[in-house]
């Protein structure tokens, strides 16, 4: 039975960060986070399911300003217990797919490793109200995983909606079935052309990068 996400997440919070220890990603790794650090150059960023800030990390100290969202209550917890120094952060506790109505519009926006969560049903509903957050010319960049045997958690079944799944075990012993999207470059590029005036994907080994600009 599919578990709950924001139960899955709540549980795995203190564990989450471990995923990013795995010794053959770590180039790809280092390479995305110079990649993410540079994006947001003096921007205003809107951050959509930061969990635990892994990434935000990567690029709070040269942006103006981040407001962190994410549902999850435990997970905000570890972000907002981080050391920001004096960047300009503001961890918010909201619904991805209902975000509050903010009283500015964001100049950029990132999301890390929310993409593939996102029910194909749902993502484009998700994609409008996000972009409805951002300044004409702002820049948004996602990324997410690549499937990659071997490394990759199996996918256990696949729905009639398109939508694959995955079971996880927590260091609890608790099993749970996570959605887990993998979606193809050219599906990338088509869920934002309508919004894109431009839109490139970079693939390294282990991740996909989405980067594109609103018209």
């Amino acid at each position: 039975m599919q578990t709950d996400m924001i139960s899955y997440y709540g549980r795995r919070a203190r564990e989450y960060e471990q995923v990013y220890a795995k010794e053959e990603r770590q180039e790809d790794l280092a390479q995305a986070r110079r990649i993410i650090g540079a994006a947001f150059d003096g921007q205003d960023v809107l951050e959509v399911a930061c969990g635990t800030a892994y990434w935000t990390e990567a690029f709070a100290a040269s942006a103006r300003s981040v407001v962190a969202c994410d549902i999850n209550s435990e997970v905000l917890k570890i972000a907002r217990g981080k050391d920001w120094g004096r960047n300009s952060i503001e961890f918010l506790e909201a619904d991805a797919y209902a975000l509050p109505g903010f009283d500015r519009q964001f100049s950029a926006a990132f999301s890390g490793f929310w993409w593939s969560h996102v029910p194909r049903s749902r993502l484009p509903s998700f994609l409008d109200r996000l972009h409805k957050n951002l300044l004409s010319g702002s820049k948004v960049v996602f990324i997410d995983n690549r499937f990659i045997e071997g490394s990759s958690t199996p996918i256990l079944r696949t729905d009639e909606l398109g939508d694959s799944f995955q079971r996880r075990t927590l260091a609890d012993g608790s099993v749970h079935e996570i959605l887990k999207n993998f979606p193809s470059e050219s599906e990338l590029l088509d869920a934002v052309s309508e919004s894109a005036s431009t839109a490139d994907v970079l693939l390294t080994d282990y991740f996909w990068i989405l980067s594109y600009q609103i018209k």
